[in-house]
């Protein structure tokens, strides 16, 4: 995806939470301190089956469609989760508020992971990204995309995970781990979650596609123009 195509609806994401873009601007900045050029093609998606997993309780259940895609990218815990059911990744997308230790550990074992700069992570990227291996790491931005810092689209870690299967030539999509009604979250989070359905439903209509986790929710999601 390109900037010029985010953009719209990531100003309507910064209204709808009353986030400041020159936060994410300077958070993206300090990740840039860290980020070196990362070669995309290490994660070439062309014509695979992509597990976007998420962090949602349901996982434990579903591990076996993350075994049996092509290319798995999850989303924060869900890389635990899916390690304690033998099942590897290939990419971790975080922004480092719940696990940085297991992406510490991925990307010292060569494993990539996309960390994410947002208004609201500064003192994580500080703290934890010094101690990653910097020739694994992804790193990514909602704001305008500069030198080693990415923007391919997605705002909550799972959809921006697909976003990026997308950008990446993904064939087909599928999404063990999600729950757009988790009611153990917060008001924030469900909001975000809110959000992520409405950013997959965008992205599978400019696919031409249909993914399987918003099967039956569609006539009641807000549509992205």
């Amino acid at each position: 995806m390109e900037f010029a195509d985010w953009v719209p609806v990531y100003e309507e994401v910064l209204a709808d939470f009353g986030f400041e873009r020159a936060a994410d601007e300077q958070a993206r900045d300090v990740l840039a301190e860290y980020a070196e050029p990362f070669d995309l093609t290490r994660l070439d998606c062309t014509g695979q089956r992509v597990a976007i997993a998420g962090g949602a309780s349901s996982l434990v259940d579903e591990t076996a469609v993350a075994a049996d895609a092509d290319v798995v990218f999850a989303a924060s815990t869900a890389v635990d989760v899916l390690d304690d059911a033998g099942v590897d990744v290939d990419l971790m997308v975080t922004d480092l508020d719940k696990n940085p230790g297991t992406a510490r550990q991925l990307t010292q074992s060569g494993t990539p992971v996309a960390a994410h700069a947002h208004g609201d992570n500064i003192p994580a990227i500080r703290e934890y990204v010094p101690e990653f291996n910097f020739a694994h790491l992804l790193s990514t931005t909602q704001a305008e995309p500069v030198d080693a810092v990415y923007n391919f689209g997605g705002f909550t870690d799972g959809d921006r995970a697909a976003f990026l299967a997308d950008h990446l030539g993904a064939a087909d999509l599928v999404f063990p781990g999600w729950d757009f009604e988790d009611p153990s979250v917060g008001d924030q989070k469900a909001k975000k979650l809110a959000w992520a359905e409405r950013l997959l439903y965008w992205l599978e209509r400019r696919r031409g596609d249909q993914f399987d986790v918003l099967d039956s929710r569609r006539d009641g999601i807000d549509a992205i123009p």
